[in-house]
């Protein structure tokens, strides 16, 4: 879709273009990350999921080269950051989550700042900025101030910013917090999209599940450890057969009387039902004694099945294995 008008950064052909070998990095005496590998090849997106301090910013500033590490190196299309590093950075888009534009300048002027800082030449970077404004949706916005974009405009300039120098490798820290559903689904399809396109390696760390589901593979970090990592499909299949979903009112006695079943390892509310986690084997036991229970109670049921797991019930289930 995107024409390379002269000069694109040059990718060694490795075919995975992301190579994290053994990430450690502390700050102070925190240990933020511990032994963390993964690979992106080409045309993949890799999410990385886990709570707040699980290490997910700083895996992506340690392959973006903005921090060191302690132990382990960042390979980018064939490019050891510690030994190649402008050639290493010259193939990476980074968007942040609190990424820097200038609010006083207009979106092509903040496109010809990040172009000319990256060295790329004006009929390069011309064109290129004409296809990504179209491509995001700002055509019509080349000379309205980046202060006086909505918030979902601005993450698509940062995005447009990101990708100006035509990158091999896209790293997105948590691109989406804080917007609407509606616009984080828009970006969404604006990067998967792009990565058809344009073949691009992106390791995006995210909070939502939904967004984490559209993810070529997903890692889950926990306390600066990378515990599991799969298709989302191989993920919600470790929980094959184990997940009831119930629903009945009242909510409060229901997920009472869940979790005093033996059977019932968790039981979490998801909007107007509970999912319960039961043990191998015991969902059809489990079902009736929980309808019978309810009953008794004064309770009523309106939904209680077995359903496929969500990516939220495997992440609760390996967070708990971990402790």
């Amino acid at each position: 879709m995107f024409a390379s008008s002269s000069e694109p950064p040059t990718c060694a052909p490795t075919g995975q273009a992301i190579h994290l070998t053994g990430l450690s990095k502390k700050f102070g005496s925190v240990q933020a990350l511990e032994g963390v590998s993964l690979e992106v090849a080409d045309g993949e997106i890799y999410g990385l999921v886990g709570p707040d301090g699980a290490g997910k910013t700083t895996l992506i500033r340690l392959a973006c080269g903005v921090l060191k590490p302690d132990a382990g190196s960042v390979s980018l299309c064939g490019f050891l950051m510690a030994q190649d590093t402008e050639q290493a950075r010259a193939q990476v888009g980074y968007l942040a989550q609190r990424f820097a534009i200038y609010e006083d300048m207009t979106v092509m002027e903040n496109l010809r700042f990040f172009a000319e800082v990256r060295g790329l030449k004006a009929d390069y970077w011309k064109a290129r900025a004409r296809q990504l404004l179209d491509f995001v949706g700002l055509a019509e916005f080349t000379s309205r101030r980046a202060g006086q974009l909505s918030g979902g405009m601005k993450q698509k300039l940062g995005l447009a910013l990101a990708l100006i120098s035509q990158p091999r490798v896209l790293l997105l820290d948590e691109p989406t917090t804080g917007v609407d559903p509606a616009t984080r689904l828009d970006f969404w399809r604006v990067i998967i999209h792009l990565v058809n396109q344009e073949n691009l390696a992106v390791l995006v760390s995210t909070p939502y599940m939904d967004e984490a589901a559209r993810c070529t593979r997903i890692g889950f970090l926990r306390n600066g450890r990378l515990i599991r990592e799969g298709k989302p499909r191989e993920l919600r299949n470790l929980l094959s057969g184990k997940i009831l979903e119930l629903a009945g009112e009242p909510l409060p006695l229901l997920i009472q009387l869940s979790k005093a079943n033996q059977a019932v390892e968790n039981a979490q509310r998801f909007g107007n039902s509970v999912h319960l986690r039961v043990r191998e084997g015991k969902t059809e036991e489990t079902a009736q004694q929980l309808q019978e229970a309810i009953h008794h109670a004064g309770g009523t049921v309106t939904r209680l099945q077995t359903i496929e797991a969500q990516l939220e019930d495997v992440f609760i289930a390996l967070a708990e294995e971990m402790g």
